[in-house]
């Protein structure tokens, strides 16, 4: 069951990512407050839900929050700062952009680069514990999922409507026979040969 929130009289915003391990495309991030009596059966961590289930449970969040935003750091910035500050800048951008300031940062993971005079929380697997996390984690997965099967239209040979960038045995054999885009990060392998 997850958890509504890590301290009762915070205004909480949780905070994750979504295509971290990707070869391609941006990394995006999200940050939801959520009321804190907010529930529903189907929130969990997006990468244990359905497709279905995501699609279905986004609109809800972006309805019921009390603010959301979400942000993207493309592969060029990823490339220059690495994927983990590009991740903490992503979310440093989603927190940019809420209507209300959140007084807690709840953030998955272990790390963080802490965001100017917002304290955080660093919870690893939050996702699976707490709501404004697990809904943080729908909507960075659902939009950057959308983005990358629109880029994956003007590159078909790639598969980035099913594989969404990710190292897939198809994706680094296009790599092989295509060469990259301007949307592939260039300081990960993305040869299998590299690995």
């Amino acid at each position: 069951m997850l958890k509504s929130f890590y301290r009762k009289n915070e205004v909480e915003a949780g905070c994750d990512e979504a295509g971290r391990g990707c070869l391609a495309g941006p990394v995006f991030a999200a940050a939801v407050i959520l009321p804190k009596r907010f529930k529903h059966p189907l929130l969990n961590d997006s990468k244990l839900m359905s497709e279905k289930h995501r699609e279905l449970l986004r609109p809800i969040i972006e309805e019921k929050a009390i603010a959301w935003a979400v942000a993207h750091v493309k592969p060029l910035e990823i490339d220059d700062v690495n994927i983990l500050n590009a991740s903490f800048m992503a979310m440093h951008r989603a927190v940019d952009h809420l209507e209300i300031i959140p007084t807690l940062l709840l953030v998955d993971g272990n790390r963080f680069n802490a965001y100017p005079n917002i304290s955080h929380e660093c919870i690893i697997k939050g996702d699976s514990k707490f709501c404004s996390i697990a809904a943080a984690s729908v909507l960075a997965k659902t939009y950057r999922d959308d983005f990358m099967r629109d880029l994956g239209q003007k590159f078909p040979v790639y598969g980035w409507d099913s594989n969404k960038g990710y190292p897939t045995k198809a994706h680094r054999s296009a790599i092989k026979i295509h060469g990259v885009t301007k949307h592939h990060r260039m300081t990960f392998r993305l040869h299998a040969e590299e690995l």
